[in-house]
């Protein structure tokens, strides 16, 4: 195993919050600095930026502000937005998009220059920067790829996963096992590690996600001592292309934007006739399409007359998915199911991604900054993921490695075989997907139980039991999480908090000096 020293920030995950976040640090470092960046992928695969089609909501139009971006955030959040925390994002809303622009994400424009924007569900006006129709994720993302292989201050590593934190005895975070190709098991010391993971879609059998993403961040995290937020609160996507693939193809949201309307195998409307019916918040629209496909009738996104033969140009990106799967989405309604698609809930972070464990960030999609609440607001990921993912990048940056202290042992997760894996899948969506109840709840933590028995070692489980266990124990529906047997929502929202528990007390002599050499390289 070798042991590397890295004087300067370590960065696991190469999305937009892992770039952004590089790019700053390795900025605020100057041209002396060194930053890390580690991704199991080389960049532009697997990871949900690349990924999104909709794109990054901000304020952008005259009629616009931050303070009203924050109200509709705070309204979809369903009581459990953190206020300030909303507002330190919006308000960072027109900089970030600039900010991106200048490094050469080519936003669509209106015919005086400005950003051209659209409307999604529950947002009060358009405000979502788009790119090519539905083409935002990748096209973003590629120039920030662009820009980080161009600073010569950022090294990046395209074969590596996070296999473990390292902490001290005080348990400060101090560095990361990483996994190379071939199976070559790395630790490497930093200054400070930022976890830019992603989410949990890779633990749903129904996801919109790669399903490489099971929440291995999310789950280190809390065995390191990470307060973790509202893991319960998952977004179920409406309109996930139904055609039998994994994952799922998206049908963006802004078709529903552009008037696309949800129906039945018969044609009826599945949320009402109003025009603005299907523009609703994502989980009232989620619980009527898998409602409609639990009783028989099917669920389809009609987009014939509102979009018809633009689909090639205005939206491409599903074009060519309904296309490949055999399905002219010009003449024929778009076959639809919800799947997991954004995890609200995470490691607890700051807007500069500062967590509860000292030498530890979380930034994207694997943290929980207050924003989201118990209902992401749609487009507002990209935002977060670019606005907080600078700042945490110029924090991480500050940090300065203390004095030394004998390490503590950081043990490697593993990797759950191809077959237990599909049955925690198929549990998962079936227990702790759209709807849930107690008794689909217990049984699904009696098989991660079982599970854990067989792989003590999978971190996976540690994820999907976060998940489920906030879900049993939040006996009410609220956002993103509905209980058939809770279907009211308290009068009082409050936040699900977990910790794990404090780990024995250690002979810290004999700990010592069983690891000298690891202390001996920070």
């Amino acid at each position: 195993m070798a042991r590397i020293r890295h004087d300067g920030p370590l960065i696991i995950g190469g999305g937009l919050a892992g770039l952004s976040a590089a790019l700053e640090a390795a900025g605020a470092l100057g041209p002396d600095g060194r930053v890390l960046v580690v991704t199991p992928e080389p960049l532009l695969n697997a990871c949900s930026s690349a990924w999104a089609q909709g794109g990054m909501a901000a304020a952008l139009s005259p009629q616009d502000s931050a303070a009203l971006h924050a109200r509709d955030t705070e309204g979809a959040g369903a009581g459990l937005v953190e206020a300030e925390a909303a507002r330190a994002l919006t308000e960072r809303g027109r900089e970030t998009v600039e900010w991106l622009a200048a490094l050469g994400a080519p936003f669509d424009r209106d015919a005086d220059g400005g950003f051209s924007v659209s409307l999604e569900a529950a947002h009060s006006l358009p405000r979502v920067a788009r790119v090519g129709g539905d083409g935002a994720g990748r096209a973003i993302l590629s120039a920030v790829v662009a820009a980080a292989r161009a600073t010569k201050g950022i090294e990046i590593w395209e074969d590596g996963r996070l296999r473990g934190l390292i902490r001290d005895v005080d348990g400060r975070v101090r560095g990361a096992v990483i996994e190379r190709r071939g199976g070559r098991l790395d630790e490497v010391f930093a200054s400070a590690v930022v976890l830019a993971t992603g989410g949990i879609g890779g633990l749903f059998e129904a996801t919109t996600n790669p399903s490489a993403l099971r929440g291995e961040g999310l789950a280190l995290a809390y065995q390191a001592g990470a307060e973790i937020l509202d893991p319960e609160f998952v977004q179920f996507h409406p309109t996930a292309i139904d055609v039998g693939l994994d994952p799922a193809p998206l049908a963006t949201e802004a078709l529903r934007g552009e008037g696309a309307r949800l129906v039945d195998g018969r044609g009826v409307f599945l949320l009402g006739d109003h025009p603005d019916a299907d523009l609703a918040p994502r989980d009232i629209v989620a619980r009527a399409v898998h409602a409609a496909r639990v009783a028989g009738s099917g669920a389809f996104l009609d987009a014939t007359k509102a979009v018809g033969e633009a689909f090639p140009h205005e939206f491409p990106a599903v074009f060519a998915a309904c296309m490949r799967a055999g399905l002219d989405p010009r003449v024929s309604p778009i076959p639809v199911a919800a799947a997991a698609h954004y995890h609200m809930g995470g490691i607890v972070a700051d807007d500069e991604g500062r967590t509860t464990v000292p030498g530890l960030f979380a930034i994207g999609e694997c943290a929980a900054t207050g924003v989201h609440g118990a209902n992401r607001l749609a487009s507002n990921s990209l935002l977060e993921a670019g606005a907080f993912g600078r700042r945490a990048g110029r924090a991480a940056a500050a940090e300065v490695q203390p004095e030394r202290r004998p390490l503590a042992a950081a043990p490697a997760m593993t990797d759950l075989p191809p077959e237990a894996l599909a049955a925690l899948r198929a549990a998962m969506t079936r227990h702790a997907g759209v709807v849930r109840d107690e008794a689909g709840l217990t049984a699904l933590l009696v098989l991660i139980d079982d599970l854990a028995k067989a792989y003590p070692a999978a971190a996976c489980l540690t994820a999907a039991r976060l998940v489920a266990e906030g879900a049993l124990k939040r006996r009410e529906s609220r956002g993103g999480h509905y209980r058939r047997d809770f279907p009211d929502s308290l009068p009082r929202a409050e936040h699900t908090r977990m910790r794990a528990a404090p780990a024995p007390a250690r002979d810290e002599e004999a700990e010592a000096a069983t690891l000298a050499a690891l202390a001996a390289v920070i």
